[in-house]
C-alpha cells in the first residue's frame, strides 16, 4: 500500500531529525509530486500521520510536524502555566469570554444543577509556544466566587481561587473521551473541522468538600499525553 510507504518515509525523516517540531511540510501538490503519487493517496498517508499525532494541520496554513506532547495528569492540581513551565514549555492563556449566564444544558448536566441556575462561564484558549492547543470552558459556582468576573481571568484560575478566595482543590473527578473539533472551538484552535480531539471533563472540589467548578477541556489530540501515578494500598 503506497500510502503506508509514504507515511513511513515521513516518520523516518521526523525521527532522524530532518523534519523538526513545528516545521511546515511542503504543499500537498509538491509532496505528491515528490512521492510520485496522487493527492488522494498522499492524503491517506497524512491522515494516518495525524491520527498518530505525528503531524497537525492548521486551517488554511497547511501541515506541520507535531512538537513533543505536554505530559498531563488530570488528578494533579497544578495550574496549566505551572505544568507547562515545569516541562520547559512556554505557556499563554487567552481569555475569550467571561459572563454570568443561566446554566445551559452542558453546565446543568456537568454540575447536576436544577433548572434556571445561575453560573459563571469562562472560555479561554491555552497556548504552547504560541500554538493554540486547548479550548477550555469553566462553569463556576457564583455563590462561592463573588465578583470573580471583575478579576483578570487570563491568569490562572487555580491561583485566583487560592489568592482571592482562600480555596484550593482538594478532590478532582475526571473523565476522558475522544471527539472531533468543530465550529467556534476549531476556529479558535486554528484547526480544520473534524480534527481529532481529546476531551477532559473535570469536577473540582475545595478543601470543604464543596463543588467549585466544572471544566471541559478540548485538546488537540497530538498536544498532550495523559500520565498518572497512583500508589496502591497493599
Amino acid at each position: 500500500m503506497q500510502y503506508v510507504i509514504i507515511k513511513d518515509a515521513i516518520v523516518e525523516q521526523i525521527e532522524s531529525g530532518l523534519l523538526a517540531p513545528r516545521q511546515k511540510l511542503p504543499a500537498e501538490r509538491k509532496l505528491a509530486e515528490s512521492f510520485n503519487t496522487t493527492r488522494v493517496t498522499l492524503r491517506e498517508a497524512l491522515s494516518l500521520l495525524e491520527s498518530e499525532g505525528r503531524i497537525y494541520r492548521e486551517d488554511r496554513r497547511g501541515w506541520f510536524i507535531s512538537p513533543q506532547t505536554l505530559r498531563y495528569d488530570p488528578t494533579q492540581t497544578q495550574s496549566f502555566t505551572e505544568l507547562a513551565q515545569a516541562q520547559n514549555r512556554t505557556p499563554k492563556i487567552e481569555l475569550i469570554s467571561a459572563k454570568a449566564i443561566v446554566a445551559n444544558k452542558q453546565a446543568a448536566t456537568l454540575l447536576n444543577l436544577p433548572p434556571f441556575s445561575d453560573i459563571y462561564r469562562v472560555d479561554r484558549v491555552r497556548y504552547l509556544e504560541q500554538r493554540p492547543v486547548a479550548y477550555v470552558i469553566n462553569y463556576i459556582r457564583p455563590e462561592l466566587f463573588r465578583h470573580l468576573l471583575d478579576l483578570e481571568l487570563s491568569n490562572s484560575l487555580t491561583d485566583i481561587y487560592r489568592q482571592h478566595y482562600d480555596m484550593v482543590y482538594q478532590k478532582v473527578r475526571y473523565r476522558i473521551s475522544t471527539s472531533s473539533l468543530f465550529g467556534d472551538i476549531s476556529q479558535a484552535l486554528r484547526a480544520t473541522a473534524g480534527t481529532p480531539a481529546m476531551i477532559i471533563e473535570r469536577l473540582n472540589y475545595n478543601q470543604n468538600g464543596e463543588l467549585m467548578d466544572g471544566v471541559i477541556e478540548y485538546w488537540r489530540h497530538d498536544a498532550i499525553s495523559i500520565e498518572s501515578t497512583t500508589e496502591l494500598n497493599r
